[in-house]
């Protein structure tokens, strides 16, 4: 028995479609401000309602149909205009027609439309809503952690925007894959967060029988959770917590006899089972007997009766009582020829060769165990692909990556605390030695100290006119680069282009060779002549500051970068902030620091290396960390790396050229954004690059002098 058997809704159409209406009208406005806010239009309101009035009537057809002509008709839709069409599609293949490849292209479109929401809140409610979508098409799929990592992603960035139905909604869904992968422990935490999200939206919204049939399956699939984790106490208790729910809400609902019926049947299926374990037959068959006379009924869940009833054979077997048995089985026999199950059918064939077996019949009971053997085998390799896919390591880093921070923050505040602490101590030490030392001092050590500030004065004097020199002489010398740049740039380019036409000439093997070689040449030169330009620009530049959300920034600069990594064979794995965060500062600066940290990582990894980027808040700074598993930096090349024009410059894994430039422009960018860039690396485990902005950065001052500790990395 597991948790697929107990639907939440008979109609899984209607059960998503009320998911993706409560979203949908959690997001709406008043009809004023929606054009302000990038929302709905009030033409589109007209058409969702038209739409939703037929597919609740069940005109699928038609509704659909008239949502792509009027959709077709609609003058400049808003984003959540096209976004909302696009779930309205997903619904439709994902749920109607079951073509569930067609889904996730409409799932990913919700995406894109999600990436370009105008504000946080737009941007958290479609993110997760599109998640979701992707999630539910990656589970029909049956690529279980592309769906975990869907649904655990749309509920991070949605948690603190959605209502209480649909993050009830994800925590259910994660549940049924860690329930899928037996991780039952798991399985039972996530249906109980579920269960408290629905108890919790009953108390203000009432969602009538649907609400309260959720509640039911939920309080019995934590029973399931708790039995196949051996915690036979837990799991009675939810059993019989899910039948008191049943029995209160009989009088509620009773037009809904039925279904009421039906799910007392599978509890006491479920909790027979139970007792079954504890070898409580009396027990285990009295239930087993309840359930299957409730779900053998027509129009009831007869493959559920069909399941008890083999549990029930199985009770007949170890009690030796071979008539019941075999009358059992016979009905069971009349049963599966109307309602296929190839579990029960590979469970009918096992209990019969165990009865031959008892009998002393090896030839009957060999054919049947065959048979047994034969469906099993079949019944493993259809399911085989859900035991493929490991989320073992994916769960690790979402579930307890939280916690790890936490206490690692907390450890480091307490070392911080101690450190200061001792530092006071001394340093009031020495403020007592001191005073104490200069109330002995004499009048003609005051002269002497006099004596000394006038030279130091003196010093300073000469060290300013020797830096007011430096600059001039800086900014000289920037003067100089961009002319020779300049001057530079015109004579290569026009040598570039004509080598590109001399190229598509015919010449032999050697001359081609050699025109290749003039055009690459013009080209690494030209790039160079670019870089050079953009550092001799980069202090006289000032920055143009706007509000930006940071987890958008990279995930931005992550998918463009994305192919990049794929003609290397690379995988670039993301993990945001857990909640949106927005700073101000230049988009393109930052946007270009981040893409330069992941193309020198893409550029010196091997083949088939995996680059991870991650956003985290620490000590009052957003850092983001850039590791690759690549060649490392060797330790006499360290302290050269952040200088303009360093020797440091090595090729790529592949060849790729490099001219030494763009970490100095990065570092540049960084220190007039008041943040701080730096690294960690060792020629066994790659290089780690590092860059924070602090919180308080609600503008960027110019031409600043302030410095930010270094943050610990």
């Amino acid at each position: 028995m597991t948790p697929l058997s107990v639907n939440t809704l008979r109609n899984p159409i209607l059960h998503h479609w009320l998911l993706l209406v409560v979203i949908a009208l959690s997001s709406c406005g008043k009809p004023s401000e929606q054009k302000d806010r990038g929302e709905y239009s009030k033409e589109f309101l007209r058409i969702q309602k038209e739409t939703e009035f037929k597919l609740g009537h069940n005109q699928l057809d038609q509704g659909y149909r008239y949502l792509d002509s009027a959709f077709a008709n609609l003058n400049h839709p808003t984003l959540n205009d096209r976004f909302r069409y696009y779930s309205f599609k997903y619904v439709y293949n994902q749920q109607v027609i079951k073509d569930f490849d067609q889904a996730l292209v409409y799932a990913d479109s919700m995406m894109a439309m999600a990436n370009k929401s105008v504000n946080p809140q737009q941007y958290s409610r479609n993110y997760a809503e599109a998640n979701f979508a992707r999630g539910d098409s990656f589970f029909e799929l049956k690529q279980y952690s592309e769906a975990y990592q869907s649904y655990y992603q749309g509920y991070l960035t949605g948690k603190n925007y959605l209502n209480l139905a649909a993050i009830g909604d994800y925590t259910y869904r994660m549940g049924m894959i860690m329930y899928k992968k037996n991780r039952y422990k798991l399985a039972a935490n996530y249906f109980k967060d579920s269960y408290n999200s629905t108890v919790a939206e009953s108390r203000t919204i009432d969602r009538g029988f649907p609400g309260f049939y959720r509640r039911q399956e939920l309080l019995d699939n934590i029973g399931l959770s708790y039995k196949h984790n051996n915690e036979a106490d837990s799991a009675l208790k939810y059993f019989n917590a899910t039948l008191s729910l049943i029995d209160a809400n009989v009088k509620n609902f009773p037009d809904r006899k039925r279904d009421l019926e039906r799910a007392r049947g599978v509890v006491y299926g479920n909790k027979a089972e139970l007792y079954m374990q504890t070898r409580q037959y009396d027990n285990a068959v009295e239930l087993l007997k309840k359930s299957i006379a409730i779900n053998i009924q027509p129009n009831f869940d007869n493959r559920d009766a069909e399941l008890s009833e083999i549990k029930l054979g199985q009770i007949y077997l170890d009690m030796h009582r071979p008539d019941s048995l075999i009358a059992l089985l016979g009905d069971v026999r009349t049963q599966l020829d109307t309602v296929a199950n190839a579990d029960v059918e590979a469970d009918y064939h096992r209990l019969l060769g165990n009865y031959y077996l008892q009998k002393n019949n090896l030839r009957q009971a060999i054919d049947h165990i065959q048979r047994y053997n034969l469906l099993k085998d079949s019944i493993a390799k259809r399911s085989s692909s859900l035991m493929e896919s490991d989320v073992n390591q994916q769960l690790a880093n979402y579930e307890k990556q939280h916690e790890i921070d936490k206490l690692s923050t907390s450890g480091k505040i307490q070392k911080i605390y101690l450190y200061v602490s001792i530092f006071i101590g001394l340093m009031a030490l020495i403020i007592v030695f001191l005073v104490y030392r200069n109330f002995k001092r004499s009048r003609q050590e005051v002269k002497t100290i006099n004596e000394l500030n006038k030279q130091i004065n003196q010093q300073n004097y000469h060290l300013e006119k020797a830096l007011n020199e430096l600059n001039t002489s800086s900014q000289e010398k920037d003067r100089i680069l961009r002319a020779v740049a300049h001057d530079l740039r015109n004579p290569i380019g026009g040598i570039a282009s004509l080598t590109t036409i001399m190229a598509e000439e015919e010449y032999n093997d050697e001359q081609k060779e050699m025109i290749k070689l003039v055009k690459e040449t013009s080209l690494n030169s030209l790039e160079l002549i670019n870089e050079i330009l953009e550092a001799a620009n980069i202090n006289s530049v000032e920055l143009n500051p706007e509000p930006t959300e940071i987890n958008g920034l990279l995930n931005n600069s992550v998918e463009l970068l994305r192919f990049k990594a794929a003609e290397k064979g690379q995988e670039i794995l993301f993990e945001p902030l857990d909640k949106q965060i927005e700073l101000s500062v230049s988009r393109e600066k930052i946007w270009r620091v981040v893409s330069n940290l992941i193309t020198n990582a893409i550029k010196f990894s091997p083949t088939g290396a995996t680059i991870q980027v991650k956003a985290a808040e620490f000590e009052h700074k957003i850092v983001i960390a850039v590791k690759d598993n690549g060649i490392g930096i060797p330790n006499n090349l360290k302290d050269q790396i952040f200088n303009m024009f360093t020797s440091a410059q090595r090729p790529g894994t592949a060849g790729e050229k490099s001219f030494g430039l763009g970490l100095s422009i990065c570092k540049q960018i960084m220190e007039k954004h008041h943040g701080k860039i730096w690294f960690e690396s060792d020629e066994a485990n790659g290089t780690t690059f590092f860059i924070s902005l602090p919180l308080a950065n609600t503008g960027v001052k110019k031409n600043s002098t302030q410095e930010l500790s270094e943050p610990t990395a």
